[in-house]
């Protein structure tokens, strides 16, 4: 069978959608079941941090599994997975149920992501330009429209009715895009039965995207602490923190492909890690509010790309499969963004909030200075414009 590479870009592309939608969805139930158990904020802290763990403890396998049988098999897999699991967080009668539930949602999540990002990264191989920025662009589209559908549905309809429907929605999309991916032979690689150690451009890269994953992190649960009360700024405007870093990256991201297009890996890297440094910088020592708010945007819009390219280049890596490399990338960032608040938070502890973004802005000059190992990110692709 052949399959159109256009037609498994937008496959792949709805495949990303459905996943952030998926996780979208979910969010406006955290409430709901923290209610309906009775559970402390303490007892929701740790199933939350359980379904992290399931994600991070899944990654490495989903690079086995998409080098032995082929990342489109795992992504399919793992995203069906994620649809039967997720209506049961609404039913579920306990805490001591909710924990295993969230460590194999978040365990099918870490798989799914490893797997969608392995095969973007294949995808834009043989696309012949850049894609993988949009495909993220697409995840945040789709994390954006379950999340203002469950606004409107949740005050109609049950909490089960309602992720009834996200999956109703879900599978009408998948039922097309699933069908058109790569097949399984794609990216196929050596079947390995156990890890291997990441060499150590494959750590490096990790590391890379551990810090760009950590200001991330960080962003979503203290940029509106810091307004707040650093800043004294009022609840609603402290609200527009994260949302101007949330706006400058989706915005960021469907720009990233054209960019790319232009500039070098290397070069997009270091130039957006010295930016994204630099806005830091400038919005803690100006004390204002509104200069704070800029500054957290264009971070948004500087780093919206970083993840995108490292992710390539893991995937790009010759002697392994794109897979392997992404598990080793996504690992080590998803490390990074769960390390992100409290590393803050500590330093908050010992010294200032503000002190904890200038850590953030030193973090990202470290990307900087060692950009080069994004380098295998501009590996020349492969212009086919099929697949047997």
């Amino acid at each position: 069978m052949s399959v159109s590479i256009h037609r498994a870009r937008w496959a792949i592309a709805a495949v990303f959608f459905v996943n952030g939608g998926l996780l979208g969805s979910w969010a406006p139930q955290v409430p709901l079941v923290k209610e309906r158990l009775g559970l402390s904020p303490a007892d929701l802290g740790l199933a939350l941090l359980v379904l992290a763990i399931g994600a991070v403890t899944a990654m490495p396998f989903s690079g086995i599994l998409s080098g032995r049988f082929g990342s489109s098999v795992v992504t399919r897999t793992a995203i069906l997975l994620q649809m039967v699991l997720l209506p049961f967080v609404a039913v579920v009668p306990s805490f001591a149920i909710l924990c295993p539930l969230l460590f194999a949602f978040g365990a099918a999540n870490g798989v799914c992501d490893v797997a969608m990002n392995a095969h973007g990264v294949e995808v834009e191989r043989r696309y012949a330009r850049p894609i993988l920025s949009s495909l993220h662009g697409m995840w945040s589209v789709g994390g954006f429209v379950a999340a203002s559908a469950a606004a409107g549905l949740l005050a109609l309809v049950t909490p089960l009715s309602h992720l009834l429907i996200v999956i109703a929605a879900a599978a009408v999309i998948l039922l097309v895009a699933l069908t058109n991916l790569l097949p399984a032979d794609a990216d196929k690689g050596p079947a390995e039965g156990s890890f291997v150690w990441p060499n150590r451009v494959v750590l490096a890269i990790g590391g890379l995207t551990a810090l760009v994953f950590l200001a991330e992190g960080a962003m979503l649960d203290w940029a509106a602490v810091y307004l707040r009360d650093d800043l004294l700024s009022s609840p609603s405007f402290a609200a527009t923190g994260y949302a101007a870093f949330a706006g400058g990256m989706a915005i960021g991201r469907f720009a990233g492909d054209a960019i790319r297009r232009r500039v070098s890996a290397v070069r997009l890297v270091r130039w957006s890690a010295l930016a994204a440094a630099l806005f830091l910088a400038l919005g803690v020592a100006s004390g204002s509010p509104l200069v704070v708010v800029a500054a957290f945007g264009a971070t948004g819009l500087a780093l919206a790309n970083m993840a995108p390219v490292l992710f390539g280049a893991a995937g790009r890596l010759p002697g392994q499969s794109s897979a392997a490399g992404v598990a080793a990338a996504a690992t080590c960032g998803y490390f990074g963004f769960l390390a992100g608040p409290p590393v803050i938070g500590f330093v908050a502890e010992a010294f200032s909030l503000g002190a904890g973004f200038v850590l953030l802005s030193l973090g990202c000059l470290v990307v900087a200075v060692a950009a080069v190992a994004a380098r295998p990110a501009d590996l020349a692709p492969d212009p086919d414009g099929t697949v047997g």
